[in-house]
């Protein structure tokens, strides 16, 4: 995988970490998984953004190879040796022109995750935080997963030769804990929820001495996340869509396609960021709740009754409180949307675009329709939204229980 040109030099960057919450600062040295002053788990790493401007950065883009690792100046990894990667990222932006129609937008394009390695948008996560992994030398790490990241950490781990930990809550599909058993990980079913499944793993970290990986709220779920906005404004001619649309559960990764776009307006690459439209299912939507009360801060929700397991933390932490004020800063709203409405969005998407997703993603698209329908989101505006999973593993859901044929 080609990282640099043959002219290119990697230098081990400077990096510090700043609390999105508090004044904490630090030089990145180790891997922490939350602030150790206020208990933040949402760490900003910070660059020298004036160098690499003046290091005429886009340009040197057009000699790599199409994977996220070509924006390695942004991503907290010292020594590129240490990348773990199947060539994941730089995948396709397709214009969803039918479906667009249908539901009356005229520049609708879906980021199709679907092809990365493990068929989700938690490979860029998974390759940044077990590369950081390796780097550190950590050989076995503990995690919590719904499915996709847990699926995606057991690929990565496995090309790493890290043995992995998987807690999972009792709504994951069998056939998702199939994929990370086939990897070597050793899955921990819990008998609970997610937010159990989250403290289970904790526990057991701390017990045992293991590092534990905070999922999409630790650094390289962030940071990973970045990424996303880099390939869409390279994707878009270096322009920012109006609008970056996702299905939100824990909420970090729009924080990280924030953070990005953050950056390139800081590079002088994009003029804006683009407004977010985060969907939560309504079993499970305390995020949406608190916005619409104005408040910067969610009431946990103890008992999720959504059926979309990727969807279903009932607490989602200070990332709302991070949301909350990009939002405020750079504008767009929380919507919820309903699992019937993501069964029958996930058939229209289907149907028009012949692109199948997995429940988690369709909620995005039952509440982009609901954005377009009230007003919120205009035609002509341009809408970028996060297409990941593919549908097997909840099919007979999405068919009411019957055959395709």
């Amino acid at each position: 995988m080609q990282l640099l040109r043959s002219n290119e030099i990697a230098q081990a960057k400077i990096i510090e970490l700043k609390c999105t919450q508090c004044d904490y600062s630090a030089p990145y040295k180790k891997l922490i998984s939350s602030c150790p002053i206020c208990g933040s788990s949402i760490l900003k790493p910070q660059y020298d953004l004036q160098a690499l401007k003046q290091s005429d950065w886009k340009n040197q883009l057009l000699y790599r190879d199409c994977t996220l690792w070509r924006y390695h100046e942004l991503l907290p990894l010292s020594n590129l040796q240490n990348v773990v990667s199947f060539g994941e990222g730089f995948t396709p932006l397709i214009h969803a022109e039918k479906l667009g129609q249908k539901i009356k937008l005229d520049r609708l394009y879906l980021k199709d995750e679907r092809q990365g390695p493990t068929s989700s948008f938690k490979d860029r996560q998974a390759s940044v935080a077990v590369s950081m992994m390796r780097e550190q030398g950590i050989t076995e790490a503990v995690l919590s997963s719904t499915g996709n990241v847990g699926i995606a950490y057991s690929a990565f781990a496995a090309r790493a030769g890290i043995k992995l930990w998987v807690f999972v809550p009792n709504l994951t599909p069998e056939e998702k804990i199939r994929e990370m058993k086939i990897c070597g990980s050793t899955v921990v079913r819990i008998n609970g929820t997610y937010d159990e499944a989250k403290l289970a793993a904790a526990e057991f970290a701390n017990r045992e001495g293991l590092f534990l990986d905070g999922g999409v709220k630790y650094i390289a779920g962030t940071e990973s996340m970045k990424t996303m906005a880099f390939e869409l404004a390279e994707q878009l001619n270096w322009q920012s869509p109006d609008w970056f649309v996702q299905a939100v559960s824990g909420g970090a990764g729009p924080i990280g396609v924030a953070q990005g776009f953050e950056e390139l307006v800081a590079l002088g690459l994009v003029e804006k960021i683009p407004a977010l439209g985060l969907i939560q299912s309504s079993g499970c939507a305390p995020m949406v709740t608190a916005f619409r009360k104005q408040q910067p801060i969610a009431i946990p929700l103890t008992e999720p009754t959504t059926s979309i397991a990727t969807l279903s933390t009932g607490d989602p932490g200070r990332a709302y409180e991070v949301l909350y004020r990009t939002i405020e800063q750079h504008g767009g709203i929380l919507e919820e949307a309903s699992d019937e409405e993501a069964y029958a969005a996930t058939r229209l998407l289907a149907q028009t675009e012949g692109i199948s997703v997995e429940p988690g993603t369709a909620v995005a698209f039952a509440g982009l329709i609901r954005l377009v329908q009230k007003g919120i989101i205009q035609s002509h505006e341009t809408v970028a939204i996060n297409c990941s999973g593919h549908t097997y593993p909840v099919e007979t859901k999405i068919l009411n229980g019957k055959s395709p044929a």
